[in-house]
């Protein structure tokens, strides 16, 4: 299904939502006034997937911590479930412009009327990242944008290597020798594995920035250059 260039498929970060402080009730003002902004002036219309965030994390180590060993689907299990509670959040913030479902079905494409759609995780195996690229193949959209808490993607771990390198546009192929090619259950990367083998397969491009600047997302939508890492085909 096609839904028209009009259509951007947002990947909205769980640490975001609910960053270490609880959740973050100030950038989701800043961002129910952005989005609303975009939906009446420039008639744009969007599908948002919602990452767990912290919660996700606490929800994680408390099983680990109680029960001790934990297999990575049942942990997976844990956060996807974090993720929809982030989604009906955020669908209630939208709720007179938004679909009332929460798309968590992804082998059903629905038909969307509303200029917003909220989408939750799916399955054990990836994250909500590889949903939002599930999105882009369900509905025909090629560019993608990753709301992150990190302001570009770097050659390696800029939390453990100082010398750690930004990257401004980077290919696929060279994105996953960095990314490898496993998921395990809260790993912490601009774009997961699973999600970018199947971006590159679909030849999708996938914006990544800052999602608290909310001006940077804009020019971002806007095609201009913007603050940020693309990685594409």
């Amino acid at each position: 299904m096609s839904i028209g260039s009009d259509a951007y498929i947002l990947s909205l970060g769980g640490s975001l939502v609910v960053p270490n402080g609880g959740i973050d009730t100030q950038f989701l003002k800043e961002f129910n006034e952005f989005i609303r902004h975009q939906v009446s002036a420039k008639k744009r219309r969007f599908f948002i997937t919602v990452g767990g965030g912290t919660i996700m994390r606490k929800y994680r180590d408390a099983a680990t911590e109680v029960h001790g060993t934990i297999s990575n689907a049942d942990l997976d299990w844990l956060g996807i479930h974090a993720t929809r509670l982030n989604a009906q959040l955020v669908r209630t913030i939208f709720i007179d412009i938004a679909d009332p479902r929460i798309i968590k079905h992804y082998e059903i494409i629905l038909k969307i009327d509303k200029p917003v759609a909220i989408a939750a995780g799916w399955k054990p195996g990836w994250s909500t990242d590889y949903c939002a690229v599930t999105l882009c193949q369900d509905y025909g959209v090629r560019d993608m944008v990753n709301m992150s808490n990190v302001d570009k993607v770097y050659d390696k771990d800029p939390n453990k290597f100082p010398d750690a390198k930004p990257i401004d546009i980077i290919s696929w192929k060279e994105y996953r020798k960095i990314a490898g090619d496993t998921w395990t259950p809260g790993l912490n990367l601009p774009f997961d594995p699973i999600a970018s083998k199947l971006a590159q397969e679909l030849g999708v491009t996938v914006k990544i920035l800052n999602g608290k600047n909310l001006k940077n997302l804009e020019t971002a939508l806007d095609g201009k250059p913007f603050v940020g890492s693309t990685i594409s085909p």
